[in-house]
């Protein structure tokens, strides 16, 4: 049973990682930068590194999640001052 949730997670991680890559619309791909983070974290979990996978999940997912979104509305909103 663990190796299908791994499995499906390490599969999820690989298209999310794609997404990423192939995706134009930068908010769009935050949201996929944390649901990447999220996969990490299972796995690291799973791996029995629940310190990693806590310090992944604050600092990797939400963090910097919350950081790039912010940092995203100032650049739309400076843009728009600037029209």
């Amino acid at each position: 049973m663990i190796g299908l949730i791994v499995l499906a997670t390490f599969t999820t991680i690989i298209v999310l990682a794609i997404l990423i890559i192939i995706n134009d619309d930068l908010p769009h791909s935050v949201v996929l930068f944390m649901g990447f983070g999220l996969g990490s974290v299972i796995l690291y979990f799973i791996f029995s590194a629940p310190d990693v996978a806590l310090t992944e999940a604050v600092i990797g997912t939400g963090v910097s999640g919350v950081v790039f979104l912010v940092t995203l509305l100032q650049i739309r909103s400076k843009e728009e001052i600037r029209r």
